[in-house]
């Protein structure tokens, strides 16, 4: 594999994606930041064009937008579910936005009915960042097939590995073909008569097709998937259904029963230290000193980053907006490590740290 073009892994992955989550049409790109790339190129839109997008999230959502004039429209988040706050979104559309991208975040799918309901309303393109869901479903239906377009990551610590990869989801031969041609030379999967055929050979200047051996090692992960999530759901609410009975101690949760999420990296609660009557940089070092590990996380924000606030970056430059739901998941949040195998008697370990830290919290205040 290492020395022999054999591509055959990259085709059976993309099909056999397919038929996971029940997508038309699909492309394998070496990592999710190619497949977003790609997917910006192929939505064709006119520069100064607006796509809303929360500033929770990995750059990759948001940068490559600038290389084809696209302005992001940062949106807030709700702070319990850290995923895209629609009713904020609603309050800032303009007469310039067409798309909008959703990012499902660690796992927890967004509402995608309602999302997709007001879009259809305001005639907006529907993008889903799947980054950290490639289990995850609404209503049965898989994350990734509720946008016209969608994008998953395969990155070593994604909850489906491959070292490096990405694949794209498209409703239409169309989206496929014209997002195909940007980070392909070849043209596999586009057919004869398409008007993007003749770029068979050239391609659009990119090269960012999936390593075979990448593709190989996501089939073999694909496997287990199911088992490894269930693993990792079942430790998580073995804990977290204990935890969040302690005063002023929350879990990220949408609170709907129609949704089978996973996790990813984290797994995040929510401290209010008004109802807990204690802050929660003391709570996160007492638990440090109990052997568990927990951080006080600060996502970096996008819309605070410097490159946003530079013109010369941008033919249309964003507006940087307050977001205060994004704060305050900053300044609430607690992350734990999520556990993908059977460990009773880890879970265990976190809970009687919690509980004695809780029981002298007052002591800490």
């Amino acid at each position: 594999m290492l020395r022999s073009p054999d591509y055959s892994d990259i085709a059976a992955l993309e099909q056999e994606w397919l038929e996971q989550t029940g997508g038309s049409y699909a492309k394998a790109y070496c990592n999710g930041t190619s497949v977003l790339l790609s997917m910006y190129f192929a939505l064709n839109l006119p520069p100064g064009s607006e796509v809303m997008v929360p500033s929770y999230t990995f750059f990759a959502s948001i940068v490559p937008m600038r290389l084809f004039g696209l302005v992001p429209v940062f949106v807030d988040i709700n702070p319990r579910t850290l995923n895209f706050d629609l009713e904020d979104a609603k309050k800032r559309l303009t007469p310039n936005t067409r798309a909008i991208l959703p990012v499902h975040w660690i796992g927890l799918p967004c509402d995608m009915d309602a999302i997709s309901d007001w879009a259809k309303e305001k005639g907006l393109i529907v993008l889903e960042d799947c980054a950290h869901a490639q289990y995850a479903k609404l209503k049965g239906q898989h994350m990734g097939t509720f946008g016209e377009m969608s994008i998953f990551s395969y990155q070593m610590s994604k909850p489906l590995p491959g070292i490096e990869g990405g694949m794209g989801l498209y409703a239409t031969q169309e989206y496929h073909d014209r997002a195909t041609i940007f980070g392909h030379y070849d043209t596999p999967g586009i057919p004869d008569d398409s008007p993007y055929k003749k770029y068979h050979g050239t391609g659009l200047g990119t090269k960012t097709r999936m390593h075979p051996l990448a593709a190989k090692l996501v089939r073999l992960q694909m496997r287990e998937l199911k088992e490894r999530v269930a693993a990792g759901v079942a430790q998580t609410r073995r804990l977290n259904d204990v935890l969040t009975q302690l005063p002023g101690l929350y879990e990220q949760t949408s609170g709907r029963n129609d949704v089978e999420r996973l996790y990813y990296e984290w797994n995040m609660l929510f401290i209010d230290e008004k109802e807990a009557g204690v802050s929660r940089q003391a709570v996160v070092d007492a638990l440090r000193a109990e052997g568990v590990r927990a951080d006080a996380l600060a996502y970096r924000l996008q819309h605070e980053q410097p490159l946003y606030k530079d013109a010369e970056w941008w033919h249309h430059a964003p507006v940087i907006p307050e977001l205060p739901g994004s704060a305050a998941a900053n300044a609430t949040s607690v992350a734990l490590p999520y556990f993908t195998t059977d460990a009773p008697e880890m879970v265990e370990g976190y809970i009687r740290a919690f509980e004695k830290v809780w029981a002298h919290r007052k002591d800490l205040a």
